[in-house]
């Protein structure tokens, strides 16, 4: 029985990467549009599955989130709250509806996409730190709620990858210096973060 895989923020960068490889090992993909499950929006997660509310997911990679650079003194309300929303909250609202299908199928993978300033930070970075502090911690408690139903919960944190929101955040010559704080004096591509991301969601885990 093929598995459906639902990816958030699958349209570019690392989220398009995965998308990719579990199309390329011949999942069932789904990455819906902003149109159709707008993570801004706690009553569009919920409307998109009492639209599909048929639809049995097996495999969930929380992948999108938004990157708001501001000091923190200047970071608007709003800004935070967005960002916590998409960050952690949809993935909260998303594992919710998914899991309880996975308990009855006592199978199912969950892979947040996280991110090195979960654990360390940088200036500019109060909002993206917290939510993806957070997502770590929700992580960790539903890899312990839900493992003797053989549902893994995990979660990826990557460091600098060539996307397209790195770019937009940094300009060139302050991605030339975080390339020097790299060993490999490279950025990760999006395809390596979605080998890493495959494995977590497949069978090999």
């Amino acid at each position: 029985m093929k598995k459906h895989v639902l990816v958030t923020g699958g349209s570019r960068g690392i989220g398009r990467a995965i998308v990719q490889r579990y199309h390329d090992a011949e999942y069932l993909v789904m990455a819906p549009e902003r149109r159709e499950l707008d993570l801004t929006s706690v009553d569009s997660v919920q409307e998109y599955f009492r639209r599909y509310s048929d639809l049995e997911v097996t495999i969930l990679v929380n992948n999108a989130a938004v990157n708001v650079i501001r000091p923190l003194v200047d970071l608007p309300l709003e800004d935070w709250q967005r960002t916590l929303t998409v960050n952690l909250t949809a993935p909260y609202v998303l594992i919710q509806h998914v899991v309880r299908s996975m308990i009855r199928k006592q199978w199912g993978r969950i892979v947040n996409v996280s991110s090195c300033y979960s654990v360390v930070s940088r200036a500019r970075r109060a909002a993206y730190s917290a939510s993806k502090a957070g997502l770590n911690g929700l992580t960790r408690a539903a890899a312990l709620e839900y493992a003797a139903s053989n549902i893994l919960v995990n979660a990826i944190c990557p460091g600098f990858v060539d996307t397209e929101m790195t770019r937009r955040n940094n300009t060139p010559a302050e991605i030339e210096q975080l390339c020097q704080q790299i060993p490999l004096h490279r950025l990760a591509t999006p395809e390596e973060i979605a080998s890493a991301a495959f494995f977590l969601g497949s069978d090999q885990n």
